[in-house]
């Protein structure tokens, strides 16, 4: 049997789930912990009876990790990962993968150099309805894809950007944004994941609610490889909030997707549109942080650890590969790119 791989989780406020995933995880384990808040890591300590560092220079030096799983504030993701497969560690990043081009650009080239593989938490697409509905628009169900529309009608009270934990959020220079850079990358992801990779973009920005420095309200326009146009909205200003919405169609088809629940599928066979309406329609449960950024399930970062396991044993990518979250996390870059210039901007064009 093969070696169970060491995981070391450094930031211990999202990381507090892969830590939970990790009990699970096939292949993985635990193996310590990091965060500058003594309190923070005191906790994780007794409640995972790990190891704990202060210190994330400390923690690379253990020769028992194998696995750096990042979950810091989202503008020190890429250097801590170069850090990380630096000192022979393969690594997993919490979304986004970073804030900027430029910083993504470096992390995939010492990836590379380095010979690690990294895994990138966009758990979203290993949902059970995700997967088939890809596999449906992969097969051509769909036929030619004309129109690509997701929101994110969200929540966030003044408090979530305040406190010892907070200041970093909604600031450009350590969460690269607000609502669209933090809580809205999953529905980009989502579309680019499900239509393809974007080609253009051209968005506003603004903040409506909110004393921060970023945004709390974003909405774009969207043109993608494949032809097709989409519309994104992202906003933490919304009350009462809602859940997500996913709605595509093309020449064939359609689907509409709520919260993590199918509204519609207009896809395939009747017999194959009335199963995915049973299995994933209204009677389906989900987790959603609409409200509470807490309140999300572990199981999708449980399987991104376990893939990461076997990507490393088969030399293979990771299921999320780098390359894909990077294209997401450009399209949010590229989106407040466009709010600042008034101008539709090219990703093709895009330099790091």
């Amino acid at each position: 049997m093969a070696k169970e791989m060491r995981v070391g989780v450094v930031g211990l406020g999202m990381g507090m789930h892969h830590c939970k995933a990790l009990e699970q995880a096939k292949g993985a384990a635990l193996g310590a912990v990091c965060d500058t808040d003594p309190e923070r890591l005191e906790n994780a300590v007794n409640q995972y009876g790990c190891k704990g560092y202060k210190s994330y220079a400390a923690m690379l030096k253990d020769a028992d990790i194998d696995i750096i799983s990042i979950a810091t504030e989202s503008g020190k993701h890429a250097k801590m990962g170069v850090q990380a497969v630096e000192a022979g560690k393969h690594i997993v990043v919490e979304k986004p993968l970073d804030i900027t081009v430029e910083n993504m650009t470096m992390l995939a080239k010492a990836v590379r150099k380095t010979g690690k593989k990294c895994a990138c938490i966009f758990q979203s697409r290993l949902e059970n309805s995700v997967r088939m509905i890809k596999e449906a628009i992969d097969k051509g169900k769909m036929g030619r894809v004309f129109g690509v529309h997701a929101g994110l009608p969200w929540f966030r009270a003044q408090s979530y950007y305040e406190g010892p934990h907070g200041k970093w959020k909604g600031t450009w220079r350590m969460d690269g944004g607000g609502s669209l850079m933090n809580q809205g990358i999953h529905t980009v992801d989502m579309m680019c994941h499900l239509a393809g990779p974007v080609r253009s973009v051209f968005g506003y920005y603004g903040i409506f609610d909110h004393d921060i420095q970023a945004e709390d309200h974003t909405v774009a326009v969207l043109r993608f490889e494949n032809g097709a146009l989409g519309t994104l909205y992202s906003t933490t200003a919304c009350t009462p909030e809602g859940a997500q919405r996913v709605f595509m169609f093309g020449e064939k088809g359609s689907f509409s997707r709520h919260g993590g629940r199918l509204e519609s599928y207009d896809l395939d066979t009747p017999a194959k549109r009335k199963r995915m309406l049973e299995l994933f329609g209204s009677d389906a449960t989900t987790d959603e942080g609409s409200r509470d950024p807490m309140a999300v399930s572990a199981d999708g970062h449980m399987v991104i650890f376990e893939d990461l396991v076997k990507a490393i044993a088969d030399d293979r990518e990771p299921v999320i590969p780098l390359e894909s979250a990077m294209h997401s996390v450009s399209v949010a870059c590229a989106i407040y790119r466009s709010g600042k210039t008034r101008k539709e901007v090219d990703l093709r064009k895009m330099k790091p």
